[in-house]
Formats: C-alpha cells, structure tokens, sequence
C-alpha cells in the first residue's frame, strides 16, 4: 500500500511564500503524475498542479504565475512552491499519484489529513 504525507503547511501572511512536500513510501521514478490538490471550507476539492513523469506541468488557471510544482526523485518527494499568497488560498493542501493505471487516493476516506495552509495578517 502506497502512503503520501503532505507537510509544510502553516500561518503566512499575505504576500509571504510556503513550500509543501509530498513524501511517499516508495520509489516515486515511475509514477505517472503526481498533483496538489487543495480544498477550503465549504468548498469541493479542486486541483491545484500536476506533474508528469516527463516533467511537464499543468496549473490551475488561479495559481498560474505564483506556485510551482516539482519534483525530487532521490527524496520521494513532491513539491509546491507558493509565492504571493493570498486569503483565496486558504485551504488544505492534498497530494495524489497515480501509478500506471493506479491512483492511490481514490475515496473521501484515502485523502487523509492534508497539510493546512492559511494566509492571513
């Protein structure tokens, strides 16, 4: 079983920056993707990036400009640079991977805890 752990998150205020780290269990080489998520109160999970084995990235049109994703083989970790925050940004950040045809976090009860991000002065 493929675990994820999101870290990273905490208090900035608006403007300031935070880096997240997704840390899996095993050997991230092959994943196919690897994305961010995030989710605010009252609000349904919505895609923040993602990343493909090649390299290549796709960002939600909101954070285009300001985050960054990437990703660090050697450590088993993702990452998401957050630059300019806002009050909008404000939420629980996820991560997920599918591997191959194989997604680890599929059902409400797979995505765990998330790592908080809150933005505010």
């Amino acid at each position: 079983q493929v675990q994820l752990v999101e870290s990273g998150g905490g208090l900035v205020q608006p403007g300031g920056a935070l880096r997240l780290s997704c840390t899996a269990s095993i050997n991230i080489f092959g994943f196919k993707k690897m994305a961010w998520y995030r989710q605010a109160p009252g609000k349904e999970r919505e895609l923040v990036a993602d990343i493909d084995a090649g390299g290549r990235t796709n960002y939600a049109d909101f954070v285009k400009g300001r985050f960054t994703i990437s990703r660090d083989s050697a450590k088993k970790t993702m990452y998401l640079q957050m630059n300019s925050l806002s009050p909008e940004d404000t939420a629980v950040y996820y991560c997920n991977a599918a591997i191959g045809a194989t997604t680890v976090r599929r059902g409400a009860a797979d995505w765990g805890q998330g790592t908080q991000v809150t933005v505010s002065s």
